[in-house]
């Protein structure tokens, strides 16, 4: 019989998360920004963000919060304290750590302005204030598990992901909306960096998209989104 004896500082093998996983994982939860575009054979992302004592004075949305709330998203558990959600995050356009959302208030979120291209009726540009006008917001309890451990249940405000497709009127041939965040090193100075591929890009297919989960997030616990957080918009999909 073959006997290992371990040191006191080992881990298993098994424990250790591959690093392309968890930059990965991060990645995708942070959400839409700057434009979706609908495509036939793409990629597709992320999104943006506010800071937190100033953000409802000082965002153009603030009297559309709070939103009532759709009842058939509840949860069986206490939503997670705001202060943990909104401290707790990842944003590596600004860095690596999970403190990050002092850095991520250099980020300017007004004006804003969402690209809607590709195979859709007829392409077109809008401002996110302009936007929320076309929409109806709601507010739904969804509770997200990580593979790095930890679980959040969050009160998100927004609107279905499908009326944003309404919106864009996709082409019958379609397959995957491609969304692509922000570039702006001169503000996020890890965008700087040559170990990703900056813009972030990420995709659902035209299916997920529609699915009565998949949400456009606006804002958070009865406000408008933090910037730290994804605002002014950011995708929001629980099976991710």
């Amino acid at each position: 019989m073959l006997l290992k004896t371990r040191k006191g500082w080992e881990i298993r093998e098994s424990e250790a998360t591959p690093e392309s996983a968890y930059l990965n994982r991060r990645m995708l939860l942070r959400g839409l920004a700057a434009g979706p575009v609908l495509a036939a054979g793409a990629g597709a992302a992320p999104a943006l963000l506010l800071p937190r004592g100033a953000r409802a004075a000082t965002d153009p949305s603030a009297s559309l919060y709070p939103a009532g709330r759709n009842e058939a998203f509840t949860l069986d558990r206490p939503l997670t304290d705001e202060q943990e959600a909104t401290t707790y995050n990842n944003f590596y356009e600004f860095g690596g750590s999970k403190s990050i959302w002092r850095s991520a208030m250099d980020l300017p979120v007004r004006p804003w302005e969402i690209a809607i291209d590709g195979m859709v009726e007829k392409p077109f540009r809008i401002g996110i204030d302009d936007l929320l006008k076309r929409v109806t917001l709601e507010e739904r309890l969804y509770r997200h598990r990580c593979v790095e451990a930890w679980a959040m249940a969050v009160p998100w405000t927004g609107f279905p992901m499908k009326d944003l497709l309404a919106l864009a009127k996709p082409a019958s041939g379609a397959k995957y909306v491609r969304m692509e965040t922000f570039n702006m090193p001169q503000i996020a100075e890890r965008q700087r960096q040559f170990w990703y591929p900056w813009p972030y890009v990420e995709a659902l297919t035209m299916e997920e998209a529609a699915n009565e989960l998949a949400f456009i997030g606006t804002g958070l616990y009865g406000k408008p989104m933090p910037k730290q957080n994804g605002a002014p918009l950011r995708l929001v999909t629980p099976w991710k």
